[in-house]
């Protein structure tokens, strides 16, 4: 008895990848090219997003920086020996005595009291 022989497969890949299977898949391919375009895009996208939100960032704390840095310059310049010496050159300083009140007479003018003439 003779042990019969196994026939060489075909190429499975051959049989699968003819012409007629390709062209009959060319919506598939294309499909799946559009669905490659617009995962790079989305990449990209993503990319200049987030180094547009790292540049505002970087503006925000320069800003913010820049907020302080003048708040304590006002606060040192409104404090008092600050604000004499300032005025110092005009002639003003600072009164040694208590300011005095000035008393105001109340005078109720009534109009409801005239007549109106005629």
């Amino acid at each position: 008895m003779s042990v019969p022989e196994k026939q060489a497969p075909k190429n499975a890949l051959k049989s699968i990848l003819n012409y007629q299977w390709i062209v009959m898949n060319i919506p598939f391919f294309l499909f799946l090219a559009f669905i490659a375009i617009l995962y790079i895009a989305n990449g990209h996208l993503a990319d200049k997003t987030i180094r547009q939100i790292n540049t505002t960032q970087k503006e925000l704390k320069e800003l913010q920086f820049e907020y302080k840095t003048l708040k304590a310059e006002l606060m040192r310049r409104s404090r008092a020996i600050e604000i004499e010496n300032a005025v110092a050159p005009y002639g003003l300083v600072v009164a040694k005595e208590m300011p005095i009140r000035i008393p105001i007479e109340k005078k109720i003018i009534s109009t409801q009291n005239q007549a109106p003439t005629k």
